[in-house]
């Protein structure tokens, strides 16, 4: 099994700092959180953006960006990278909207190159969250990679595919707290 894989199948451990990650998505994952972030920099297609949770008494940031389905205007993601608050895992979390089928899991395909699937964790008022601890190979490939494509299901036989411009990533990350 490749690296990516286990990695993908580690996803199904995740569970950390479950009210960090309730508290987190509660500033980053809405409409509303994004006003409350602040964007820090710019990085290509990404948004470093920085906010302090509810009930947090120190500021947490993300590597964010927003996309929409093109031929599906109504299918949007948000993809968000950050660091937990321990320090000790980097995390990539993907909101999906809600309505998709939850057992097909959110497939990953990195420059042609399928990447596996991962399980959605939790769905909230907002949409349905799939989340993956990135080790180091993993970051390295999302670096060097051009394009990702996110694939959902909306029927067992229905995959949308939702390309994420990875053009900024590296800096983006390096600045990354």
């Amino acid at each position: 099994m490749s690296n990516s894989r286990k990695l993908w199948g580690i996803a199904l451990l995740v569970r950390l700092v479950a009210v960090f990650t309730f508290l987190f998505l509660s500033v980053f994952a809405g409409s509303s959180a994004f006003a409350q972030g602040a964007v820090r920099s710019e990085h290509g297609d990404w948004q470093l953006t920085c906010g302090t949770p509810a009930g947090a008494s120190f500021e947490q940031c993300a590597l964010i960006q927003n996309v929409t389905a093109e031929d599906q205007p109504g299918v949007a993601l948000s993809v968000i990278i950050l660091k937990t608050a321990d320090g000790q895992a980097r995390l990539l979390r993907v909101l999906a909207p809600l309505g998709i089928l939850l057992p097909n899991e959110l497939g990953l395909v990195l420059d042609g190159n399928d990447k596996g699937r991962a399980p959605f964790i939790r769905c909230m008022p907002n949409g349905c969250m799939a989340e993956v601890v990135m080790d180091d190979a993993f970051i390295e490939e999302l670096k060097g990679a051009q394009t990702a494509l996110f694939v959902l299901f909306k029927t067992p036989e229905e995959g949308i595919g939702i390309p994420v411009s990875l053009s900024g990533f590296g800096s983006g990350y390096a600045e990354l707290p």
